[in-house]
């Protein structure tokens, strides 16, 4: 018996396979406060393999290093939760694994760690997308309310409208 989708992403799902189908175009995830939440939806549609290679979790900033490339410099700098940091995600994962579409996350989902200046529900992502010129990446930021649960709920979900908007 097939599994249906997380009811939050439910009405995402069969749109952004029919695209990236359409488009013959495959996509990776780099996830940190998504936990492989991403991903899961992702495979939890029969057919994902004809658009879905995969993607992994780094939530530790040494595997953002050495699993995504992200650079240790950035990550120092710019602090894991960052524009900086998820754009070097998305490339790394696009590098990597091949692919053709990338979405990277990472966030404060709580209930702690938060900072005046990344409150608890701080998250970025970035979406890459190779083309005819090469790699393009868009970012965007978001503050999403509730508790952890929530947050990477609102997070998952629009990571995977990025994916259709990109």
């Amino acid at each position: 018996m097939d599994t249906p989708p997380e009811p939050f992403v439910a009405d995402l799902m069969p749109r952004l396979a029919g695209h990236l189908l359409a488009s013959g175009q495959r996509l990776v995830t780099a996830e940190s406060c998504t936990g492989g939440w991403i991903a899961k939806v992702c495979t939890d549609l029969p057919g994902s393999s004809g658009w879905f290679l995969g993607g992994a979790v780094v939530y530790d900033n040494a595997l953002k290093a050495g699993v995504l490339g992200v650079h240790p410099q950035t990550l120092a700098e710019a602090g894991a939760v960052s524009e900086a940091v998820v754009r070097e995600m998305a490339a790394g994962a696009l590098e990597r694994w091949g692919g053709d579409v990338a979405v990277a996350v990472s966030g404060v989902a709580g209930p702690d760690g938060g900072t005046p200046d990344k409150p608890v529900g701080t998250v970025w992502f970035a979406w890459g997308r190779r083309g005819v010129d090469g790699l393009t990446i868009s970012t965007a930021l978001e503050c999403f309310p509730g508790d952890r649960d929530a947050v990477r709920r609102q997070a998952v979900a629009r990571a995977l409208r990025g994916v259709l908007e990109a």
